[in-house]
């Protein structure tokens, strides 16, 4: 599967090829929703709290008698309906952390790169860790690759192999862009921006976490099986069947 790579000009230099097994399998929404609610539910820290009424501290002494006041009957003046009082069914401390398996998460972010590259919003771009620590310098890139304009906002996220100093400094000042680096991509960061960016360089660090991963596990050898014989029992003793 060929597509073109740009430079940080806009022009298309030449044709890479990407791994199919990547960009072109098939689509799932369904797997994509559920990566994308496990991982928003795993980014809450479950720490809210607020106090009871059993919990706020103070004097717990009626505030006044019970009949003859003409007011409605309340015990102490902590009860929910007062200022200052407890909170009826107040949040507490919970974890609120989903599970999804590795081969389910795998499988949607490979479902979310195939969807955006069949959108034509995933560009391929080389020389862009070359850029000078500039805000104006990045933000040239970005309108030469046709993806900023005057009056329209994109969400853009680049991909990078590593970490790449030069590069972080000259994106970090502009609004709607971020930068993930290729280990730490996942379905949410793609479906949540408009465009994606990626570096040549982070094609190949895609391959070597997701596919060289799938050929230790078909190549790899299992354990054998150890062969267990048969126990029969007996009146006296125990027999082995051999």
């Amino acid at each position: 599967m060929q597509v073109d790579l740009c430079d940080i000009n806009g022009e298309k230099t030449k044709k890479i090829n990407l791994p199919e097994e990547i960009f072109k399998v098939k689509i799932k929404p369904a797997l994509m929703a559920q990566a994308v609610r496990v991982y928003l539910a795993n980014q809450r820290q479950g720490t809210q709290s607020a106090k009871t009424r059993g919990e706020v501290s103070g004097s717990g002494k009626k505030i006044y008698r019970q009949k003859g006041t003409g007011n409605a009957r309340h015990g102490d003046r902590y009860a929910p309906i007062f200022v200052g009082g407890g909170i009826a069914f107040p949040p507490k401390p919970r974890d609120f952390s989903l599970k999804i398996s590795k081969k389910q998460k795998k499988q949607a972010l490979f479902s979310a790169l195939t969807s955006k590259l069949s959108e034509k919003a995933i560009i391929f771009v080389e020389g862009l860790e070359k850029v000078k620590v500039k805000t104006k310098e990045m933000v040239k890139v970005l309108t030469n690759l046709g993806l900023r304009t005057k009056n329209l906002k994109t969400k853009i996220i680049i991909v990078l192999p590593e970490k790449i100093e030069n590069l972080i400094l000259a994106a970090r000042n502009i609004e709607g862009l971020t930068l993930i680096k290729a280990p730490l991509l996942n379905t949410y960061a793609v479906l949540n921006n408009d465009k994606i960016i990626f570096l040549k360089d982070s094609i190949k660090k895609l391959n070597e976490i997701f596919l060289k991963e799938n050929e230790k596990q078909v190549n790899g050898k299992m354990p054998k099986e150890k062969s267990r014989k048969k126990v029969v029992k007996t009146r006296g003793r125990n027999k082995k069947n051999e």
